[in-house]
């Protein structure tokens, strides 16, 4: 690896490639950064900020901030923690998530971020805004209450499946999910097939007929925390 980058995250040398950002590299070094937005392969764009981290004494996004020789990166403080949860927190308040009846309980990474986190019940007022379903589609359903406009759908929609079915509209508190058509999800080209049906993080995009085929306590979460997968390859590499 002779053209190989190395930086330190808390203190931990980490060996990168040329182009590579912080999370990416964190990731092969099975250093957990959280995130909420980011999917491997999908564009960055840095929305959500969860993976924010301190670089050199300033906050970036780990997701888009390309790796340099020499940069210290700052993941695992207090600070960020506390940065971490009141963002967590406040996608909680200002949706409607309501885990103990979701379909995604146990899948969700926002559920598994507030366990990660520390979080038992936000200290933000809850906002219930009204939000729409829309189930006009013969095998999914849009349930907006639970989204957390992080732009999965959109990339994948856009990049992966070459439909541009979804699209952010709106700014501020009115920002929100559409689709492209006149009103309803069915009158869409969205098929079950597509990938943008697969990348939601909560369950705002679901499936049809599909619902409790695993049961509570044998999903993604329910015995092993988010991240832990990425953080089994550093104990694999040190144990080979």
């Amino acid at each position: 690896m002779s053209d190989a980058i190395t930086f330190t995250i808390d203190g931990k040398t980490v060996r990168g490639k040329p182009g590579q950002t912080i999370m990416e590299a964190a990731d092969e070094a099975g250093i957990y950064i959280p995130r909420l937005c980011y999917l491997s392969h999908l564009a960055a764009h840095g929305s959500c900020r969860v993976c924010t981290v301190q670089v050199n004494g300033r906050p970036q996004t780990a997701c888009t901030q390309p790796i340099a020789e020499g940069m210290t990166v700052e993941n695992d403080t207090e600070a960020l923690r506390q940065v971490r949860r009141d963002i967590v927190e406040m996608l909680f308040v200002e949706g409607n998530h309501y885990c103990m009846f979701c379909e995604a309980s146990g899948n969700c990474e926002l559920q598994a971020l507030a366990y990660r986190l520390g979080i038992t019940a936000p200290k933000y007022p809850y906002m219930f805004p009204s939000r729409d379903v829309d189930a006009s589609h013969p095998d999914i359903f849009i349930d907006r209450n639970r989204c957390v406009l992080c732009g999965r759908c959109v990339s994948a929609s856009r990049d992966l499946d070459g439909k541009t079915v979804f699209e952010f509209v709106g700014r501020g508190p009115d920002k929100r999910i559409a689709v492209n058509a006149e009103a309803r999800l069915s009158d869409t080209e969205l098929d079950i097939t597509d990938q943008a049906v697969e990348v939601c993080p909560v369950g705002a995009i679901l499936k049809k007929r599909v619902g409790y085929t695993v049961p509570i306590g044998q999903r993604k979460f329910d015995h092993t925390p988010i991240g832990s997968d990425i953080e089994a390859r550093a104990a694999q590499a040190e144990e080979n």
